[in-house]
């Protein structure tokens, strides 16, 4: 029988090589709170992306509730409705409003070409996310900000290792956020980090994430408890030293599939990004009205060949009940988010995935909508 097949398979390191950063932790008996390792994992990750400051945490949602309450956000965050619901989950745990507003269809992004029209004298900031790892059009949104006096926060969940002409596109914003869960294309099996800009924001966000202690005896904001252990640690510097034969195999996939999928009625394939480095962090597939199947139709026919898709991202934020009383949720102002998100479903795509296994993928796929 065939092994089932998903749309992101966590990437595993050798056994092996971990018992030496094992042995490391028992020896030290240093669990959490900035254990060498997790010192080491953060001057390593600043390297490889090419940024100046990292903060590293237990999880991508703790890492944008500490960006925004750093940053001191309030009021209203113009942002997409096109995004894993965390998105917004951190802008409702910090008492701020999310308005809603449409994306470009081309990339699933926030369009700035709609921003300045959903700004009112409550707007304090834009959270953008680069989709499926394809960079926001971040010289527009930024001369936006610029012009209104807006923070600009990037939800980078899935643009680890991203660069465009000037270099990673972590560099864009006031902060931008990463995820390392274990389905993300680098993972500590969970964990995050906050890009900074300067030692002063990297000072203040690593208080943040400790309860605000700045010393043991003195507290000096409302911090949680965001902070990444050692083991997590252990798990990340084992994964960067397979990223980039990692991001390579990603690359292989991701233009096999191009290829073999080119030509089926109805399936159409977003633009592949130009990028100085791009990590294929998912492959989304549009199934429009053409197609011999529907969009959920495909879903479920998939499953019966053991290849468990994902309509990423359906519903939008915007649907879902805590959301969907809000103005900017109405679906007449999101058309393009509601139709890219009844089109979409993510293929199978993790540097693991053998060419058989793909083949299996795309088989299937032909087979169910009449091509094979």
């Amino acid at each position: 029988m065939n092994r089932p097949l998903f749309v992101t398979e966590p990437s595993l390191p050798p056994l092996q090589a971990l018992q030496p950063y094992l042995e490391q932790i028992w020896s030290r008996r240093w669990l959490t709170n900035g254990g060498p390792l997790h010192q080491q994992l953060e001057q390593q990750l600043q390297q490889w992306l090419g940024v100046s400051k990292l903060a590293l945490f237990a999880n991508g949602t703790l890492a944008l509730l500490t960006a925004l309450q750093q940053l001191r956000i309030r009021g209203e965050v113009i942002t997409t409705p096109y995004s894993f619901v965390a998105t917004s989950h951190a802008l409702r745990w910090n008492g701020i409003t999310p308005v809603f507003v449409d994306i470009d269809p081309s990339t699933g992004n926030l369009d700035p070409g709609q921003i300045e029209s959903a700004i009112t004298p409550e707007t304090t900031a834009i959270l953008g996310v680069h989709i499926y790892g394809v960079p926001c059009e971040v010289e527009r949104i930024q001369r936006i900000a610029d012009n209104y006096n807006l923070k600009v926060i990037y939800d980078a969940c899935h643009a680890f290792g991203v660069e465009d002409e000037g270099g990673s596109v972590l560099r864009h914003g006031d902060l931008s956020v990463l995820s390392f869960h274990a389905t993300k294309v680098f993972n500590t099996f969970e964990g995050g980090a906050i890009i900074c800009p300067d030692d002063r924001s990297k000072n203040q966000i690593d208080h943040l994430k400790n309860f605000g202690f700045v010393d043991e005896v003195t507290v000096a904001a409302v911090g949680i408890n965001g902070k990444m252990n050692e083991l997590q640690a252990a798990i990340g510097l084992l994964q960067l030293e397979a990223m980039p034969a990692q991001i390579a195999r990603r690359a292989q996939i991701a233009e096999r599939y191009r290829r073999q999928l080119e030509g089926i009625k109805g399936l159409n394939l977003l633009p592949e990004p130009q990028l100085a480095r791009c990590n294929h962090a998912y492959m989304p597939v549009l199934i429009d009205g053409q197609a011999a199947l529907s969009r959920d139709q495909l879903y479920e026919q998939l499953k019966t060949h053991q290849i468990f898709s994902r309509r990423y991202f359906y519903p939008l934020i915007s649907e879902f009940p805590m959301y969907r009383q809000l103005p900017s949720a109405d679906p007449a102002r999101l058309p393009r988010a509601m139709a890219l998100s009844r089109q979409v479903l993510c293929l199978p795509m993790a540097a693991s995935l053998e060419d058989g296994d793909q083949d299996r993928v795309i088989g299937a796929i032909r087979q169910e909508m009449g091509a094979s």
